[in-house]
């Protein structure tokens, strides 16, 4: 087990002030950054064109016209959607219900299709998506068509041709707000402008898409927007998912609890979902749509009515479990691949699927993930395609995902693809992330990559905040953390702590039926607790007449439904030693 310390710890600082401050969160602002409010909150209108934006949505609204809105496919962009459409719902009931198109796309596309944009459309706007389509918007603004774009994706220049609002752009400070935070913005613009103030019942729908797309939360603005909103849920389908998932999130929402067990159900739906179920999903999020009576599609209640957001609600659970049982078996495809072709010689597992092995396209990101996590090495999950449009350059490329774990030595999986010159593009974060190969040059890519990475290192490494021994650990610390459980989210992850030279014997295991426990040796009834562990498991760490001595990472809990007192979860631990007694 290979563990380092995140950073050294500072004198007179609190175990909670050291974890904000190792998280970038300096040590006099924490109290604050637990405590955001309302002042944290930047005056939108100093983000570039949001004031020509708003006037030009307005101005179509006067003048009657007919707008379209693209949802964009995941969950940031129908959150961003919705807010927008609910928003100008309060103020404008009557245009939208009878001027407003909204439109999923038929596959997991982004942007505008322009072939899909209606005749007698005067306005498109692409929350979420967009910015750098400057053909696109060209080619609409020739036919008359005005665009407004209201996203966060970086771009090399604002497009001559619409309208875009977007906070990677200018000087804006909070960089993390996605496509429906911006969207959000733009409402209070419209708040302002319009002397209303309605923006902020729509905080939750906000938290939502931010926590779905994975937003960084050490902004203060950002952490505000997410903490309101979950403190606050009123839409129908978020109150609904809230409910039905209540005992995984344990009656407590929170960022990792929607990251979880919420938003997975709404990415399924936008990955490999019908139009129809898409549609079903996004009306139920508008709030003069979700609670319209149609048939039940429940089993065993043919001819009966339920909500749409009822409906809506069961088809995320579903279509999720759909999802999974297609990712399930395109695994065991890619398991067997791997042994016939012995890929894990290289030092990039690259499996290329075709014909009857060929993956669900919308979810080799997931797939990709799970062959990472199992093999702990940089995964490429690739589709083959053929490209004939040209009978003279017909050609051969393969796309798919790309996947790589966070603190191993190959830091930056993407820029590595870029870097070898090989792929057609490698495009997204880090190291998750799309990519496009042609097939002439897989081949040497391999060879490149085996040779560059020879050296590196793919073991997952831990960076504890804290390193205690067996018989030091302060049991008050371990509580102070496991508290903040609300707070941890991307940019502010959940602590680990590592607990060195622990003696475990007959007399602190227990395996009570899959858990197993080990008692440290503490006043304060500290615990180390495994969860799905097994009868093996516990008989390696068992001796009758010795001790086996172990050094544990995991995390801070509360063993709130029992004694209250601190526990540690474990994640991974390892076998130091093993003595004998002898009397």
């Amino acid at each position: 087990m290979n563990f380092q310390l995140r950073a050294p710890r500072i004198p007179h600082m609190s175990v909670v002030e050291q974890v904000f401050v190792n998280r970038g969160i300096p040590a006099n602002e924490v109290e604050h950054y637990l405590h955001t409010s309302v002042a944290d909150v930047i005056d939108p209108a100093t983000i570039t064109n949001i004031e020509a934006g708003a006037k030009m949505l307005v101005s179509h609204i006067a003048q009657g016209h007919k707008v379209l809105v693209q949802i964009d496919s995941d969950c940031d962009g129908f959150t961003s959607a919705a807010v927008l459409i609910n928003y100008l719902n309060c103020l404008f009931p009557g245009f939208v219900q009878n001027n407003v198109f909204y439109r999923p796309h038929t596959n997991k596309a982004h942007g505008i299709i322009p072939e899909t944009v209606p005749s007698d459309v005067k306005l498109v706007i692409a929350p979420d998506s967009s910015s750098n389509e400057f053909e696109i918007h060209k080619e609409l603004h020739e036919k008359g068509i005005d665009v407004l774009v209201i996203d966060h994706h970086n771009t090399t220049h604002y497009s001559e041709h619409a309208c875009v609002i977007n906070n990677q752009m200018d000087d804006y400070p909070t960089k993390s707000l996605s496509g429906v935070g911006m969207v959000y913005k733009f409402c209070s613009y419209l708040d302002s402008l319009l002397h209303v103030d309605y923006a902020d019942q729509y905080l939750d729908l906000v938290a939502l898409g931010i926590l779905a797309d994975v937003m960084d939360l050490r902004d203060f603005e950002t952490r505000y927007l997410v903490d309101t909103g979950l403190a606050n849920i009123r839409n129908p389908f978020l109150r609904g998912m809230v409910t039905k998932q209540a005992f995984q999130l344990k009656d407590r929402v929170t960022p990792h609890g929607i990251s979880f067990y919420i938003a997975p159900g709404v990415n399924a739906i936008t990955r490999v979902g019908t139009v129809e179920e898409k549609l079903m999903l996004f009306e139920s999020m508008l709030e003069f749509r979700a609670y319209e009576q149609i048939p039940s599609t429940k089993r065993g209640c043919k001819g009966q009515m339920e909500t749409r957001v009822e409906q809506a609600c069961r088809n995320c659970t579903n279509i999720r479990n759909r999802q999974n049982k297609a990712r399930d078996a395109s695994l065991e495809i890619i398991e067997r691949i791997i042994e016939e072709k012995n890929l894990l010689e290289n030092q990039v597992l690259a499996v290329k699927l075709e014909g009857k092995n060929e993956s669900n396209r919308n979810i080799t990101g997931l797939i990709a993930n799970q062959i990472m996590g199992r093999y702990q090495r940089p995964v490429l999950i690739l589709n083959r395609t053929v490209h004939d449009e040209d009978p003279d350059n017909v050609y051969v490329t393969w796309d798919g995902s790309g996947r790589n774990a966070n603190g191993t030595d190959l830091t930056n999986f993407q820029e590595f693809l870029q870097e070898s010159g090989y792929f057609e593009f490698a495009e997204g974060h880090d190291n998750a992330f799309g990519v496009s190969i042609r097939d002439e040059y897989f081949a040497d890519f391999i060879e490149y990559a085996n040779e560059k990475l020879k050296d590196v290192d793919f073991s997952p490494k831990y960076t504890p905040d804290v390193i205690y021994f067996a018989n030091m650990v302060h049991g008050s610390e371990i509580l102070k953390l496991a508290d903040l459980g609300h707070i941890w989210g991307q940019g502010v992850e959940e602590p680990t702590v590592v607990i060195t030279d622990i003696k475990v014997d007959k007399n602190n295991l227990n395996l009570f039926g899959s858990t197993l426990k080990i008692a440290l040796p503490s006043d304060e009834g500290i615990s180390l607790v495994k969860f799905r562990s097994s009868n093996e498991e516990y008989e390696s760490l068992y001796s009758e007449l010795g001790c086996v001595t172990i050094n544990v990472v995991g995390k801070c809990s509360r063993n709130s439904g029992w004694d209250d007192k601190p526990q540690i979860i474990i994640d991974d631990y390892e076998i130091v030693g093993r003595t004998a007694y002898y009397f």
